[in-house]
């Protein structure tokens, strides 16, 4: 399987949002898009307006992270915006069904996220209906954060589960994801990384992703999960 890399610009300047994926766009394989509504979590960002916008002038596919109350009104219009992904949070949605089809209907992928103290277990019939699992790796809100070691558990609970279903679902971690924690992400099972302050915070924002790409795919190497994941081709958007 494939590592990915998806610079978060939570941590990037909102005045200068094309730029700032353009600054990533020769390395990363994804823009993150942290939506917050102020209401799911403690944080107001942005909205399908500005995704809109964004979606206009970036090279690369855009992976919106929906951390707002009512997904199930608001996601179907990400992905007929354009968005390559849409993720919802399993804490919030009313109707996943029916709201993680619709997104694939528009022509997206569908993802489902739960937070640091969500269990993963109880979606596991849920998995059929979804292309990307997400694990926070922190409270969900606010960039720069510290990385939760207690969610490896659950990185490893969840790459089995997705194992025992055929494998066919990305695994992906948000949160505190740097050069010091990526190898312990992905030697747990993620093969799709967020990374906020990590990219945006260093000099040279494509070298950094280069970098913790290599990280995680060391750590892939030399892990055991892989190995239980048999005649799977790489991820492709």
């Amino acid at each position: 399987m494939s590592v990915q890399i998806s610079p978060s610009i939570l941590s990037a300047d909102f005045a200068r949002l094309a730029d700032e994926a353009a600054a990533v766009a020769p390395a990363a394989d994804w823009l993150h898009v942290d939506v917050m509504d102020n209401h799911f979590v403690p944080n107001l960002t942005l909205g399908l307006p500005v995704v809109e916008a964004l979606l206009k002038h970036v090279a690369i596919p855009v992976d919106c992270h929906l951390m707002i109350t009512d997904p199930d009104r608001w996601a179907p219009g990400y992905a007929e915006a354009g968005a390559g992904n849409v993720t919802i949070h399993a804490e919030a949605v009313q109707a996943p069904v029916r709201t993680l089809r619709a997104i694939r209907a528009a022509g997206a992928r569908a993802g489902l996220a739960v937070n640091p103290g969500t269990p993963v277990e109880p979606y596991a019939d849920l998995l059929p209906e979804v292309d990307m699992l997400l694990l926070m790796t922190v409270e969900p809100g606010f960039g720069g954060q510290g990385f939760l070691d207690l969610v490896l558990a659950k990185l490893r609970r969840a790459r089995a589960m997705i194992a025992a279903r055929g494998g066919q679902i990305w695994l992906q971690v948000d949160g505190g994801v740097s050069a010091a924690t990526i190898e312990r992400c992905a030697e747990a099972g993620a093969d799709v990384f967020v990374a906020g302050s990590a990219v945006y915070g260093a000099s040279d924002p494509a070298e950094a992703v280069r970098a913790l790409r290599a990280q995680a795919e060391r750590a892939t190497a030399h892990a055991s999960w892989p190995a239980v994941l048999p005649g799977l081709s790489a991820p492709g958007w």
